[in-house]
């Protein structure tokens, strides 16, 4: 079964439309997806390899984890939904900023989030969606972005992450 999701328009209002994700990729509607980036205590990053069962982007490396909203989701609703389904993390990741993301299969809101994972290694990931994973420090992350190959998404969403990062410092 497909997931239902919300149009909205450029300015992310939601337009009372559901429809399903599938089909919002198809004709190109924007919809919200909800990322969140984990960073441990040290200060790593968690990146990990997508599974090849995946119908988009099999087997392709991700910066963040996460997905579609469902319909009357909140993105940090999702991205907390996600994270427990992804990686067996309970926690309340902040939202940090949206944008309209045109890279990958079709627009979307991307609603970025954060969390920090206090025990790195108690993550849980579910098999069917995650492949493998590691943290990586920052140097190795822009070193592993110009070598691996990651989702759309990721290149664009982990450079504003970063950007967001260094301006709040």
């Amino acid at each position: 079964m497909d997931e239902l999701v919300e149009r909205v328009d450029d300015q992310d209002r939601v337009l009372g439309v559901v429809v399903s994700r599938r089909q919002a990729v198809r004709e190109g509607w924007p919809h919200r997806v909800a990322v969140t980036v984990c960073r441990d205590e040290r200060g790593r990053i968690l990146v990990h390899r997508r599974s090849e069962q995946l119908w988009r982007f099999p087997g392709l490396h991700e910066v963040e984890v996460g997905g579609a909203a469902h319909v009357g989701e909140s993105y940090e609703q999702a991205a907390a939904r996600e994270l427990t389904e992804e990686l067996g993390i309970r926690a309340l990741p902040r939202l940090l900023f949206t944008f309209l993301n045109h890279s990958g299969l079709s627009p979307h809101w991307l609603g970025v989030h954060e969390v920090v994972v206090s025990d790195a290694d108690a993550l849980v990931p579910d098999p069917d969606e995650v492949a493998w994973h590691s943290w990586l420090t920052e140097p190795e992350l822009r070193s592993a972005l110009l070598e691996w190959c990651f989702t759309p998404d990721s290149h664009e969403a982990i450079s504003r992450y970063l950007t967001f990062r260094t301006a709040q410092s």
